[in-house]
């Protein structure tokens, strides 16, 4: 009797009982997005507005510095997911499937917020992290 509750209580919410199932939490981590965050290996911008998929490059690129390049933030913490270049290319996936606030998008691509990111099977959440001042 209560699984059917919860079942129909996902279908009434637009929820498939797969995809709730699916998104199981992984884990949290702080970065701090850094101008370098936001270049390319040739030195190039990945900011082209304050859109998805600018944001998610940068994030993409902050992985990388942390992952690759050994270039980390004093504020930068580990992740569970993104150490190999193949997991980082599906970052853009996740934040489509996840949420990122306007706020988040406009303060990602013109300055150096701080933001916590939950990682889950299938998306991300990205949120900015309230702070006193910048450290860059």
């Amino acid at each position: 009797m209560c699984k059917n509750i919860v079942v129909f209580v996902l279908l009434l919410t637009g929820l498939s009982v797969t995809s709730a199932l699916a998104d199981r939490y992984l884990c949290t981590y702080t970065a701090r997005i850094s101008e370098w965050d936001k270049l390319n290996s040739q030195g190039q911008s990945l900011v082209s507005g304050y859109n998805l998929s600018s944001v998610a490059a940068v994030i993409r690129q902050d992985r990388a510095n942390f992952h690759k390049f050994n270039r980390q933030d004093l504020e930068d913490t580990d992740d569970c997911a993104f150490a190999s270049p193949q997991a980082r290319q599906r970052l853009e996936n996740f934040l489509r499937n996840g949420s990122v606030s306007q706020e988040a998008l406009r303060r990602i691509a013109d300055g150096t917020p701080l933001i916590d990111v939950d990682v889950y099977d299938n998306h991300v959440d990205v949120r900015l992290l309230n702070e006193q001042s910048s450290i860059r």
